[in-house]
């Protein structure tokens, strides 16, 4: 029978696996080898070090949430929806969230930086359209709430037994109209 031929590909999905089953931490030589049925030398063949090997898994990360997050918004709601995609993202996925919101972030000095790098500059121009406010003000709309959700999302994924998504859709709520009351006030004084 001939030897399997490992690949890269092989190796960063068997390691994206492990992360998404039990966190970055158990991304490890021995376990990818282990999860893929080979010897720990091919996977030290593609990997130069577990660095490199750890932002190809944050990668395919980033590319997950976001097919996550497409399949399980509203686009008639774009904007709470998303909102509530991160939610369920949190419970169905919580290495996953764990694994974006704690990998490092290079040349971020500031919260619009990390706007500009993080965010969808379709759901500002929806929100800023759909409220009849400035694109300014709709931008801090959506960052004030991606920080909410981030936060409430965190603790939601790191909770147990379990807060209720009620509970945090109802909080959310609560966050969404507390920021866009302060955009309307905002507006009002333009």
């Amino acid at each position: 029978m001939p030897k399997q031929r490992i690949t890269k590909e092989m190796v960063v999905n068997a390691a994206f696996e492990l992360a998404r089953q039990g966190g970055m931490e158990q991304v490890i030589v021995k376990s990818i080898a282990q999860k893929i049925g080979c010897s720990v030398q091919p996977i030290y063949s593609y990997c130069n070090n577990m660095d490199g090997l750890r932002n190809d898994v944050c990668d395919k990360v980033r590319n997950f949430i976001q097919g996550y997050i497409a399949s399980h918004i509203d686009k008639n709601d774009l904007f709470r929806s998303t909102g509530q995609a991160y939610i369920q993202l949190a419970k169905d996925e919580p290495h996953i969230l764990k694994i974006f919101i704690l990998q490092e972030r290079k040349n971020i000095a500031s919260l619009e930086d990390l706007y500009q790098a993080e965010a969808n500059p379709q759901v500002a121009r929806s929100i800023s359209e759909k409220l009849k406010i400035s694109l300014e003000s709709a931008k801090q709309l959506h960052l004030n709430m991606l920080i909410y959700t981030i936060g409430i999302g965190t603790i939601f994924s790191v909770s147990t037994p379990g807060i209720s998504t009620d509970e945090i859709y109802f909080q959310q709520e609560q966050a969404y109209h507390a920021f866009l009351k302060a955009a309307l006030e905002r507006k009002e004084s333009e």
